[in-house]
């Protein structure tokens, strides 16, 4: 049997491991290599999300797919591959805002700025451009040569999703619960599809029956009808980045069944509350498991390449 200081360091090796990849991001990795890549991320995703709010949640999706699956590699925007995985098939988008954006930094920087960065920038300058709070995003990410369907038909949580399996789906990519109830708080903004909330509007209890018949509308029983209509996650504020998702889930306005699972009499339902009455502490726990889900598993250094295309391999 291992001795308790052997099995102390084994520990202290793998924490060391799992935060050497995130040691290698830096907030000023292109400070000297594309002094301006920042600034024109920026400027291009402002652009895009006021021209049609929706799409600063979609750039923070594909930030949050791209993550869960190989790490954020920018495996998510590798044509084909995880991009026909059931979570992502038909409801990814933002790709051509993100091609937008690579061929305005390839312009000033050639083959300098990752796809993944660009993804990681994307998604901080969205929830920032609908009123939400910044961070600091480490950088230096390099973009992967593969992708892997099956992984994201595994790894990515599903709108029918327990909250033990949330739990359990945050957990094995190294995200505390805390992290998870804060995540899913990117639901303030964005819509989703008939077909992935018609079972909670038609079979579930702990259901606003206003709101439910409201949705009902746009939203027929009958499989295949309607499928694709689209419901804010958030009716309060639907284009405002704020703790308002929280509040709807205490009146059990949540949208998702993966959402009303965060306050219905289980150990979330504290922080559900927490952040509904304390935007601040919504702001803090969501910005730090931000930048904790952009350290998941980056290639740096040599490893992978700075795709030249964002959607094929160089």
């Amino acid at each position: 049997m291992a001795s308790a200081s052997s099995v102390s360091l084994m520990l202290l090796v793998a924490a060391a491991m799992a935060s050497a990849a995130s040691a290698q991001l830096s907030a000023t990795f292109y400070d000297t290599s594309c002094p301006n890549a920042l600034s024109t991320i920026k400027s291009a995703v402002t652009a895009a999300v006021n021209s049609e709010p929706r799409m600063g949640a979609s750039l923070v999706r594909l930030h949050f797919h791209d993550c869960f699956v190989q790490g954020c590699d920018a495996s998510v925007l590798l044509s084909g591959q995880e991009q026909n995985a059931g979570p992502n098939a038909g409801s990814l988008r933002g790709f051509n805002v993100v091609d937008n954006i690579k061929t305005q930094v390839e312009a000033i920087c050639s083959q300098t700025v990752s796809c993944a960065d660009i993804l990681a920038v994307a998604a901080r300058d969205s929830v920032v451009a609908l009123g939400g709070p910044s961070w600091t995003v480490l950088l230096g990410r390099r973009d992967s040569t593969t992708a892997n369907e099956s992984q994201a038909n595994t790894d990515l949580p599903a709108p029918s999703s327990s909250l033990a399996e949330l739990i359990g789906n945050f957990s094995r990519k190294g995200l505390d619960v805390t992290d998870m109830v804060a995540l899913s708080g990117a639901h303030t903004i964005g819509q989703a599809q008939c077909q992935n909330f018609r079972d909670r509007l038609y079979n579930e209890t702990n259901i606003d029956s206003s709101f439910a018949t409201a949705l009902k509308a746009n939203c027929p029983r009958p499989t295949g009808s309607g499928d694709s209509n689209l419901a804010p996650l958030d009716t309060t504020t639907p284009n405002a980045f704020d703790s308002a998702y929280y509040t709807n889930l205490l009146s059990n306005k949540g949208l998702l069944h993966s959402d009303q699972v965060l306050f219905n009499g289980g150990s979330t339902d504290n922080t559900v509350r927490n952040f509904s009455s304390n935007t601040a502490a919504f702001n803090s726990a969501f910005t730090v498991a931000m930048v904790k889900m952009g350290n998941i598993s980056p290639l740096t250094g040599t490893q992978g390449q700075i795709r030249l295309n964002c959607s094929k391999v160089n």
